[in-house]
Order: structure tokens, then C-alpha cells, then sequence
């Protein structure tokens, strides 16, 4: 839900207050439309998060943990270049619209103060982050805007910087009761929430929806609904207000939602920057991840229908070898029969068959153009044909089998992945396997070795979980002891989990909870309980040739668990 003018005005007034003598201490840029800037000062001191996504555009101090890339944009070097160290002089909103601009006390490179500023816009598709200089001059942005892009509006380094284009719209705060009022009275029917949005600046779909549900019904209520609206917002009365359906977080506003009823739950927050950073670290990790494993899970997914298409097709060819014996059968019947065969010329030929207890009578096709011997000689020759088929068809098939198994297992692994360490991991596997190409000029992208994830039972056991194929081998065949007990979801997807345990005999709850882990971090972590097999890390063996993270194993036993996000972040290993 992106932020309104009348949230992003109560958004402003809350960081100036907490952001003024702030000193920027560090910058980063952990994604693409992401900055996060660690400041430091008398009224706070945190992480603020500057977001420029189509979208997801905001600003709020933040406790969400972000991977840092291996190497920083150029973006972010250069803010680093102009804004480290700096401090913030003032955070504004001008003139209502909707966009924030910090400015900062910084020092130049010959150590002259020098100001700069940071403009976020939050406008739709033209979100942006853009650096200006002392005499408003753009420096840089994070997305550059020529004039084939957008003729009337420009944001290119070098330019001045002008502000968007306002609408050509009446702003509902600066007018006066009795304007709002005259303008009501224009209202000619049709949706009441769709005009008001379409006569008012200032005004969000969210709101216009709120004041025709305050109406109650009578739309002649309409003015004093507008009133009410008009002085609670220039009174600064501002309530951070997260809208919930079943739990999970649809919508905010700066002030109470009723029009919802009771399909909606209503939840307030202490601030607006807490209210920002619950809504979208509940609502957008999964999507952004989701969005930045888009290309990847289509090359994989593609790799993996293609293993399907040929499965079926092979099978099909498989199930035609059966009638191989039926060939040789024919074959041997016409050779122990020529001289019964007829001349060349005959569609059929009539025989006993001897492989039968009671010698039934048979009819075999023959090709006209061929004798009795020839046709013969094709019978063997088709059934030593379909007999080398099925031979290789057995092999193929089991070699797609495996590989359609092991790529499901990648994609488990991708909606696993919480960042960017786990997708170079993905990526540096899938190039191994051939599934993924090089990069194509040639040079090895720096990538992060990710770590497994790392817990501890309430019995005092480390348990450790792999985040992805390659992993899993490393864990199990590198980082294991033999004595050390090794878990794995039954005939499921998931990731190896190893309970160090150096041939103790752990006690049953930490067992029990190493099993919850292994049904959490596999395929299953929605459904219901699960089996999961446990054996000594011995007993588990990789087959020549395998596959990343294919293992077989033996001697295990079975216990029965179920997936618990809450118990294992309680017991995670921060």
C-alpha cells in the first residue's frame, strides 16, 4: 500500500523530531531500491530505511535484518562519498506533496561545510532517490529519468531539480469548509468515494472510501464528514493504524479504519515507524524474495517440465518394448515352419504355436514384398531393436526421474531462501549441475559463502540445518562427525539437519525438537505431521554421480513431527 499524502504529513513531523542533529555513521544499500542509513543523535539512534520501490516506497527507522551485497552499488558509494559523516538538518515534506526531502550539514572533499540533500519521491512509478547539492543540482538518483522516458520531467546528473508536476486538482486540506462545501454540491451521483477522489488532491482511495462510510448511508452528512477529516489532519491527530485480515497486515493509515466492520481487525502502533517496518516485514519479505527469485525459479521450473515431458514420452516408448517377446516369438514360429510357408506375395501365415500347452492355431503378419525367411530375419531383427530400447529407455528414464526429483528439490530451495547468500549458493550449484550458464562475459561474479543455520535444544544439543543442496552435502559428509545423529523429512524435500550429539544418546525432547526442524525446513513446513527419519550420520552414504544433496542411508528409525516456525525461532542461534 504506498503512503498517502496525509500519512506521509504525520510520517514527516514524527522523523523530524527523532532525525534533527542525527549523525550519518554508516550507508548501505542491501537492495536495489533499498538504502539503510545508520544514525546516530540526542533524540534517536538507529537504522533508517529509505525505500524507493514501485509500491513499497517509505521511510521508517527499521529492526529488520538486510544482507549486504558483496560489492555496494555506485549509488551507495557515492552517498557514502557525499553524506558519511554528515549530519541531518532538517526533514521536510514540501508543500503537501508526496515526497520527503532530508537535508544534510555535510563537508565537502577540501573540508568546507557544503549541504546536501536526499529527496525520496513516493509517486507511483516514478518512485525515486535522488542527491542533490547546495544549489539544488542533481548529483545522482537511483533511477535516471531522460527525455524519452518522460519529456516533461527530467532527472538526469546535472540538471536542477524541480519538483513533479501537482495535479490540477482542488487540495482538500487548504480549502475552507465553505469551499469543500460548494464543491459538494456539484456531486451529480454515481460511486460518492470515486468523486471525491477525482475532485480532491490530498485525498487517498483508502480515505475517500472512509468519509462515504462515515455518511453512514446519508451522503447530506457528507460536508461535516469532510470537516471532521480537515481539522483531525491539520490538527496533527494522527493514530498509526494497521489494518489486519485473518492475522496478516492488508493496509495503514494515520488514522482509526471502521468502513471494514468486522472482516477487518484494527491494530495501533506506538509510531509510524514502527508501524511501517511491521507491515511490510510481515507483508513483503516473502514478496520480495519471491519477486528477486522470479527468473531463477522459471529457468529451474522450466528445466524441470522439460525432465517431465521427456518422462512421459519415454515411458510411452517403454510400454511399446513389452511386445518385443510377441516379435521373436513370431520370428521362431515362421522358422520352424518354412516349409509350410507360403510364396512371397502373402499377407499371413497360419501356425501352431508350440509355446502354447495346447498348440492354439496363430496368425502371423508377413510382408508381401519378402519371403517367409525375411520376414523372419525382420521379426529377430525388430525384437533385438525394442529389446536395445528398453535398455537404454530404463536408463534414461531413471536418469530423468532423478532429475526432475533433484530440481523439485531446488525449487524447495528457492522458497526456502531468505536472502541473497542462499540464491549465490543456488546459482553457484545450478552452474555446477550445467542447469545455468556462465556469466556470459566471462568473469566470476564474487558470490557469499552462506552459513548453515544454527539452533540449540532446550537440552543443550547444537543442532545444525542445511539452507540448500550443497550445503546439505557439506554438513553431512564434511562438517558431521560419524557419531553425530542425522535427520531428514521421509520421502520429502528438505533440508539435512544435523543433531550433535557425539554418540550421546539425547534425550527425547531434543530429539523430538531436532525432527520439529527438519519438518520446518522442508516441504512440509505447512501441512500437518510428517514422518522424519533419524539414522547415525555412518550410515549415510552419497552414490557415485549423485546429484547435489542426493544421499541414501540405512538403519534409521521414524518418528512423527510437525513444523513450528515459533519454537524454531525461539531456539535459533542468533
Amino acid at each position: 500500500m504506498p503512503l498517502d499524502s496525509v500519512t506521509l504529513t504525520a510520517l514527516a513531523g514524527e522523523l523530524r523530531q527523532k532525525l534533527i542533529g542525527c549523525r550519518v555513521d554508516k550507508i548501505q544499500q542491501p537492495e536495489r531500491d533499498t538504502l539503510l542509513l545508520s544514525v546516530h543523535g540526542p533524540a534517536a539512534s538507529g537504522r533508517l530505511a529509505l525505500c524507493g520501490g514501485v509500491g513499497t516506497a517509505r521511510a521508517h527507522f527499521t529492526e529488520a535484518r538486510y544482507e549486504n551485497p558483496a560489492q555496494p552499488p555506485m549509488f551507495c558509494m557515492l552517498l557514502r562519498k557525499h553524506l558519511g559523516g554528515a549530519r541531518i538538518a532538517d526533514v521536510t515534506q514540501p508543500e503537501r506533496e508526496r515526497l520527503l526531502r532530508f537535508d544534510f550539514d555535510a563537508r565537502d572533499e577540501l573540508g568546507f561545510e557544503a549541504r546536501r540533500s536526499l529527496i525520496l519521491e513516493l509517486i507511483g512509478r516514478g518512485t525515486n532517490l535522488i542527491l542533490l547539492d547546495a544549489d539544488g543540482r542533481i548529483l545522482d538518483c537511483l533511477r535516471r529519468v531522460d527525455a524519452e522516458m518522460n519529456p516533461l520531467r527530467q532527472v538526469l546528473p546535472g540538471l536542477i531539480y524541480r519538483l513533479p508536476p501537482r495535479p490540477e486538482k482542488a487540495d482538500f486540506f487548504d480549502l475552507s469548509s465553505e469551499e469543500r462545501r460548494a464543491l459538494w454540491e456539484n456531486y451529480d451521483g454515481g460511486a460518492p468515494d470515486k468523486w471525491l477522489l477525482d475532485r480532491f488532491n490530498g485525498l487517498s482511495p483508502l480515505l475517500c472510501r472512509e468519509l462515504v462510510w462515515r455518511c453512514r448511508g446519508d451522503l447530506g452528512t457528507m460536508p461535516s464528514a469532510m470537516d471532521a477529516l480537515a481539522d483531525t489532519v491539520l490538527a496533527g491527530d494522527f493514530t498509526p493504524w494497521m489494518l489486519l485480515s485473518e492475522g496478516k497486515p492488508k493496509d495503514f493509515s494515520c488514522l482509526p479504519i471502521g468502513q471494514y466492520g468486522e472482516s477487518m481487525t484494527g491494530e495501533r502502533f506506538p509510531d509510524f515507524s514502527a508501524l511501517l517496518d511491521a507491515f511490510y516485514t510481515r507483508r513483503s519479505a516473502g514478496e520480495e524474495m519471491r519477486r528477486r527469485t522470479a527468473e531463477l525459479r522459471k529457468s529451474v521450473k522450466n528445466a524441470r517440465d522439460r525432465c517431465a515431458r521427456k518422462i512421459a514420452l519415454q515411458t510411452a516408448e517403454l510400454e511399446k518394448t513389452a511386445a518385443r517377446e510377441e516379435k521373436r516369438r513370431w520370428g521362431e514360429l515362421i522358422t520352424a515352419n518354412l516349409y509350410r510357408a507360403p510364396k512371397p506375395g502373402a499377407e499371413s501365415m497360419t501356425v501352431e504355436d508350440f509355446y502354447e500347452p495346447d498348440c492354439p492355431s496363430v496368425t502371423i503378419p508377413l510382408d508381401r514384398l519378402k519371403t517367409a525367411q525375411q520376414n523372419a530375419a525382420a521379426y529377430y531383427k525388430e525384437y533385438r531393436k525394442l529389446q536395445t530400447a528398453e535398455k537404454y529407455l530404463t536408463g534414461l528414464l531413471a536418469e530423468n526421474r532423478r532429475d526432475e526429483q533433484y530440481l523439485s528439490s531446488v525449487l524447495d530451495e528457492l522458497e526456502r531462501a531468505t536472502g541473497e547468500a542462499d540464491l549465490a549458493e543456488i546459482r553457484r550449484e545450478l552452474r555446477e549441475t550445467g542447469y545455468l550458464r556462465a556469466p556470459k562475459n566471462g568473469k566470476r561474479e564474487k558470490e557469499k559463502e552462506a552459513a548453515p543455520l544454527r539452533f540449540r535444544t532446550e537440552g543443550g544439543y547444537e543442532v545444525l540445518v542445511g539452507r540448500g543442496n550443497r550445503m546439505n552435502d557439506y554438513l553431512t559428509f564434511k562438517l558431521a562427525r560419524k557419531d553425530d545423529l542425522w535427520l531428514h523429512t521421509l520421502k520429502i524435500h528438505g533440508s539435512h539437519v544435523i543433531l550433535r550429539c557425539a554418540g550421546e544418546t539425547p534425550d527425547a525432547e531434543s530429539l523430538r525438537q531436532a525432527a520439529v526442524l527438519a519438518a520446518t525446513h522442508s516441504q512440509a513446513r505447512e501441512g500437518g505431521r510428517v514422518p522424519v527419519d533419524v539414522t547415525s550420520v555412518r550410515y549415510v552414504k552419497k552414490p557415485a554421480g549423485a546429484l547435489p544433496g542426493m544421499v541414501i542411508y540405512s538403519n534409521q528409525t521414524t518418528l512423527s513431527a510437525e513444523a513450528d516456525e515459533a519454537l524454531a525461532e525461539k531456539l535459533r542461534i542468533k
